[in-house]
């Protein structure tokens, strides 16, 4: 049976000119068929990996006071761990708990007439007893976040843009977050709804598994399995590529069914974004990828905006209620 999702090799982008042009048709097609890849040969070596996930492992056997005590709700930034159930995709709870973290920044001091965006950038919360769970998720940002930056850059040249397209809107403080995520069993929780369909927000998420699966990805009316490949990372673009090429790039819906009764499966998504205070441009794109540019696939009850902050402000409010009435009750509902 052929692969549906594809495995994509990242040295043959820095492989010559020739073995570069068909690499970037690769992307593009990939990106627009089936809307997620494993890339291969990214950099990040497997004990790197590994490491990160252990770390993980060690944040979710904390006792549950001490991983409350970092809940997301002290944190007007979304910053800091969420329950079982904590989080709703499409109103609905999702049965996993995670710890949400950002690129660590300063809060901005608010004023009158300041967007609510502007709240999103602050610091990050961390577990007193876990020291050690800081420098390492932290690093493991620092590496993905460069791979991402040449995947972008990759992503330009597949639509015939300059190299740097995407830097004017990914600015000086691009709102670039990660987490780790763990999903109980179906024995723990009930149903299987791991984390309900959904589309990520940013540029492209580049995702760690563990060696369970769960992942599935809409295509064709169905879903298919996106299960892991040790030593790749799982890609997808986000609402902010298919906004950039008028809807030629989508982003695309996938989701997580719960693992089997008595497995639990560990996964590290890392989300690559623009800056909150940027809005998206429309690329020109040449005649032959425009002709194939529908545009954005928007749906009424949850519409792509353009400016950045606000598309992610009303994505984090929909997904944690909890952290909204405490810190947002301010705006409008809706």
């Amino acid at each position: 049976m052929t692969r549906l999702i594809p495995v994509l090799d990242f040295r043959r982008f820095d492989a010559g000119a020739s073995e570069r042009r068909t690499f970037l048709e690769d992307l593009r097609s990939a990106a627009r068929d089936v809307g997620f890849f494993y890339l291969a040969s990214h950099g990040i070596t497997q004990t790197e990996a590994e490491a990160v996930v252990e770390a993980a492992r060690a944040f979710f056997r904390l006792p549950e006071a001490e991983k409350v005590a970092i809940a997301m709700v002290n944190s007007p930034q979304f910053r800091g761990y969420t329950r079982v159930g904590g989080e709703l995709t499409k109103g609905k709870a999702d049965m996993r708990e995670q710890l949400d973290i950002g690129v660590e920044r300063e809060t901005i001091a608010q004023a009158p007439g300041l967007p609510a965006w502007t709240r999103l950038q602050g610091p990050n919360q961390w577990p007193a007893s876990l020291p050690s769970l800081k420098p390492a998720l932290l690093e493991w940002q620092e590496k993905v976040a460069g791979v991402a930056l040449r995947l972008l850059e990759a992503f330009a040249l597949a639509l015939d843009q300059p190299q740097d397209a995407f830097e004017p809107i990914r600015g000086r403080t691009p709102n670039n977050r990660m987490k780790i995520v763990r999903y109980p069993g179906r024995d723990a929780i009930d149903g299987d709804q791991g984390v309900g369909a959904h589309k990520d927000g940013g540029f492209l998420t580049l995702l760690l598994q563990d060696e369970n699966r769960g992942l599935q990805v809409e295509y064709g009316g169905s879903w298919i399995d996106a299960d892991p490949i040790p030593g790749t990372l799982v890609v997808n673009i986000g609402e902010l590529l298919e906004l950039a090429s008028n809807g030629y790039l989508r982003a695309t819906v996938h989701r997580v069914v719960a693992p089997t009764a008595g497995v639990e499966r560990i996964s590290v998504p890392y989300f690559f974004g623009a800056g909150l205070d940027a809005s998206v441009p429309l690329l020109r794109l040449p005649e032959t990828l425009a002709a194939e540019a529908p545009g954005p696939a928007s749906d009424p009850e949850n519409p792509l905006l353009r400016n950045v902050g606000e598309n992610v402000l009303k994505s984090r409010l929909r997904s944690h209620p909890d952290v909204a009435q405490r810190h947002y009750a301010d705006l409008s509902p809706g």
